[in-house]
């Protein structure tokens, strides 16, 4: 009687380890193309956002899955540059760009 060995019934101990390693290679493959594809969609817009508050201005470039991200996000860098303390940044988050421009 030999203990250490299981056999399944019609498969192989060698053939069961090889369909493992391909479904262990076909999942991180389908993984990576996941995380590239969500990569690509998080940038697919690029906007170029200029904030006027209190005197001062600045310009950031910002990207995102949506234009309307994009020029959240450039405008957010803008006002945390601008504004002092978080009143400020939030007064100047209400306020309109001076100017919204597409880089691509």
């Amino acid at each position: 009687m030999k203990f250490g060995t299981r056999h399944v019934v019609g498969v192989g101990v060698g053939k069961l380890q090889k369909q493992m390693r391909w479904i262990i290679v076909l999942g991180g493959l389908i993984f990576i193309g996941v995380l590239v594809y969500s990569s690509w969609q998080a940038n697919r817009n690029q906007f170029e956002v200029c904030m006027a508050f209190k005197g001062a201005s600045h310009c950031a470039t910002a990207m995102g899955a949506t234009s309307s991200q994009a020029i959240r996000s450039a405008q957010e860098i803008d006002c945390q540059l601008l504004s002092r303390g978080r009143d400020e940044n939030m007064v100047c988050l209400d306020t309109q760009p001076s100017s919204v421009r597409a880089v691509k």
